[in-house]
């Protein structure tokens, strides 16, 4: 077992290093959901006057898609990094040296998650500057970064599972507008029981992101939900569960062929 976890950590610090010393990975996880966290709350934050809006904020309603997208990010990152060490053939020397299999992926996936939890403390922090208030306090602070830890994890080892089958970064990349517009059918703009648009909300409804969203959502304006927070939870467990299935079957494969 120390021989596993010494493996896993060098190779998890390996997976961050990548990341935070490639600007142009580091920007859009950063960046990109703040930027369009602010042209929302500038466009949108009539919507707080509708009747039935849950805060008078706007910025504390929609900093939750941020998180989102950042654990997005996550998947395009981890994916292409993969998918890089697979066309260099640094896949191929690992598989040829004493390294366990398991090490590879997890080691991969623990630098995600750590970067998942680092870039929901820069939300957090970019949000309070913003006027976002944290109604569930310093206990909110922890669970959200669990459930940033956990959703970049998920998304991460998604981005995994494609890059194994794929051998391709353009083809993790092109992934991501298909994930996208996951957030754009669900809650991230206006709550559902405000959604009148009879198929709209039907999707919202049935969409996982918009439990997600809730599960963040929830501790900036309800202070402690134990519903949203339990099915915000299980859909970040569900993702991970059923990407890291993807991702035992696409590495069985991928070492047979090496």
């Amino acid at each position: 077992m120390s021989v596993l976890s010494a493996q896993v950590g060098v190779l998890a610090r390996r997976s961050m290093l990548k990341t935070l010393r490639q600007p142009f990975q580091l920007f859009p996880i950063v960046f990109f959901p703040l930027i369009l966290l602010a042209v929302n709350a500038s466009g949108l934050k009539s919507a707080t006057h509708l009747p039935g809006f849950p805060t008078s904020s706007y910025i504390s309603f929609a900093i939750a898609v941020a998180f989102i997208q950042g654990g997005m990010f996550s998947l395009i990152n981890a994916g292409t990094n993969l998918a890089e060490d697979i066309e260099s053939g640094f896949v191929t020397r690992l598989a040829l040296t004493p390294l366990r299999r398991v090490a590879l992926i997890a080691g991969l996936l623990v630098g995600v998650a750590a970067l998942g939890a680092l870039q929901s403390a820069v939300y957090m922090l970019m949000g309070v500057v913003a006027g976002a208030h944290l109604d569930a306090g310093a206990g909110g602070v922890l669970v959200i970064l669990a459930l940033g830890s956990l959703t970049a994890l998920g998304f991460g080892a998604l981005g995994c599972a494609a890059a194994l089958r794929t051998g391709s970064g353009e083809a993790v990349q092109g992934l991501f507008p298909l994930f996208f517009v996951f957030i754009f059918l669900s809650s991230s703009n206006l709550p559902r029981n405000l959604l009148k648009t009879g198929w709209f909300h039907t999707v919202a409804d049935w969409n996982p992101i918009s439990y997600l969203i809730e599960g963040f959502r929830s501790l900036y304006i309800y202070g402690w939900d134990g519903t949203a927070l339990w099915r915000g939870f299980a859909v970040a467990a569900g993702l991970t569960i059923v990407a890291l299935l993807a991702v035992a079957g696409a590495l069985r494969t991928r070492l047979q062929r090496t």
